[in-house]
């Protein structure tokens, strides 16, 4: 008996042993699609996600999934990771977490989605918006919600939940024709109308982002009008409200997860279109001016699965470190069956003559940016 505890004994060290090798093992390279573990051997739970670097430290925010049929709906919070090389990511714990109290915009249960976070440097405050939808209502809310914190890890407070711009009409450069201005008297298309009726009580916002331009001033995009079109929106300069003024893009079409980066003066975003959990062609735009016109590219990807975006649909465009002018392209691939499994895929932006470009890579490492 003392042979079979003394056994039973090694046999649970040596499992344990070899779990705190795993979890300590160092990456050096990107490994798109696999199961890609944190510090303590776990499969990162950050999906929807966006990052930040802060005084040389990037921290990666993202829906915590659980596994099973509410795996989601956010049952415990947005979660946070912090790295010094992008390979190797430390658990920083749940930086936003829902609330017990079911009276809460943020209650347990709710959709809370594609958490962002920005830094500002006036007010020395990090703001996250995320997409959100109230418990048990389903997708009817489309509400922006926003918090913030004082340091990067959190722990953030929410703030307040609204849909963007209430009474506002879109900004439209000097010299627009009127054809292509919205008009309520009489809405030209589908995505007009939801304009229309949505105007009083402020405009939907789903899938979204947060852009800081060089200048300080902030941006969330989002999808809006029935997912229809996609407003750019400014924010106030605490990042913590709408100025009411915002453009609409791509107007009548449908489209999901938008990035957005800035590169030799050039605005670039890249997005998807709408077909629920499964993936479809990535597309992309390019302006010279926040504020467009936006014109539509088509789609970035190329060679096999580029129709649909390999399995993926994008969710960040990070700009390389110590790399300036190139970006990774980061996008999520879902398992709504089962959400906790959901993996991340990475892969580097080429540019060729303004365009860009993004191809499948296995395994690829920063030194492809030369």
């Amino acid at each position: 008996m003392l042979k079979t505890k003394l056994s039973l004994a090694l046999i649970l060290f040596f499992i344990s042993f070899s779990n705190s090798l795993l979890a300590q093992e160092k990456l050096n390279a990107f490994f798109p699609g696999k199961i890609w573990k944190d510090n303590n051997g776990v499969h990162i739970n950050a999906h929807g996600g966006g990052i930040v670097e802060y005084k040389g430290t990037y921290y990666w925010y993202g829906e915590h999934k659980i596994e099973g049929e509410k795996g989601n709906t956010a049952q415990v919070g947005v979660h946070c990771y912090s790295s010094k090389d992008l390979y190797n990511w430390k658990d920083e714990g749940i930086a936003l977490a829902v609330s017990d109290d079911l009276k809460s915009d943020i209650a347990k249960g709710c959709i809370l989605e594609r958490p962002k976070v920005v830094y500002n440097k006036k007010t020395k405050k990090f703001v996250m918006w995320f997409h959100l939808e109230l418990l048990g209502k389903g997708y009817e809310a489309a509400r922006a919600g926003v918090a913030v914190a004082d340091k990067a890890t959190g722990p953030y407070t929410f703030i307040k939940s609204y849909r963007p711009n209430a009474g506002k009409m879109p900004f439209y450069a000097s010299g627009t024709p009127l054809t292509e201005q919205v008009n309520c008297d009489k809405p030209a298309n589908k995505s007009d109308g939801f304009f229309c009726r949505d105007l009083p009580g402020g405009q939907m916002a789903r899938d979204m982002t947060v852009f800081v331009d060089d200048d300080g001033k902030a941006y969330h995009i989002f999808s809006s009008e029935e997912n229809f079109t996609l407003h750019l929106a400014e924010l106030t300069p605490d990042y913590l409200s709408h100025t009411g003024k915002f453009i609409r893009i791509y107007v009548g079409h449908q489209t999901e997860a938008p990035a957005l980066f800035k590169k030799d003066g050039t605005y670039y975003m890249v997005g998807s279109g709408c077909t629920g959990w499964a993936p479809n062609p990535a597309r992309w735009f390019k302006s010279k001016s926040i504020f467009g016109p936006w014109e539509f590219m088509g789609n970035p990807c190329e060679g096999e699965k580029s129709n649909i975006t390999y399995g993926g649909q994008s969710t960040h465009v990070l700009p390389a470190p110590g790399k300036k002018g190139e970006f990774i392209f980061m996008a999520d691939k879902w398992e709504p069956k089962n959400a906790i499994d959901g993996r991340y895929l990475w892969l580097p932006v080429k540019f060729d003559k303004g365009d860009i470009k993004i191809s499948w890579l296995d395994k690829w490492d920063l030194s492809i940016f030369k």
